[in-house]
């Protein structure tokens, strides 16, 4: 049976590095928030990925595991030893995930992570941006993403 996409749930949320208000690092927190939302395709901005002997560092995999989707990391630079970047979550199978470099000169590096996804019979391509926060900085990714394609 096709998924009627009036039903799939798509949520996006920049994580900042799970890093809440009260300055804690508790990737546990975005577990449950996005538990509570029960999204079948989920796109994380400003995850860091640090491998470690302790399983939380690694928060694309942590949440990953928690939530028992399928993941695809779109690194975009690195922080601390670890990688930093964009995830996209699925409970429907990867394809093929790929990872664009949109940083504008001058500026912090930014992506964009496409990742096409198997729904049954359907392939969603799902494109998961975290643009810079200036207006040229934008129109100059969105030229760069145009090219790319």
């Amino acid at each position: 049976m096709e998924p009627n996409a009036s039903a799939l749930r798509v949520v996006t949320y920049n994580i900042h590095k799970c890093r809440g208000m009260d300055r804690k690092v508790q990737p546990e927190r975005i577990v449950e928030v996005l538990h509570h939302i029960g999204a079948d395709v989920v796109a994380l901005q400003e995850v860091l990925s640090i491998e470690s002997r302790h399983r939380r560092d690694d928060q694309a995999r942590f949440i990953a595991e928690e939530l028992r989707l399928h993941q695809a990391f779109g690194h975009t630079r690195w922080l601390h030893g670890g990688r930093y970047g964009n995830v996209v979550l699925t409970r429907f199978p990867i394809r093929v995930s790929r990872n664009y470099d949109l940083t504008a000169r001058r500026r912090e590096p930014r992506g964009c992570l496409r990742v096409d996804i198997q729904l049954h019979t359907t392939l969603l391509h799902v494109f998961n941006l975290h643009l810079g926060t200036g207006y040229l900085e934008r129109r100059r990714q969105a030229r760069r993403l145009w090219q790319e394609r």
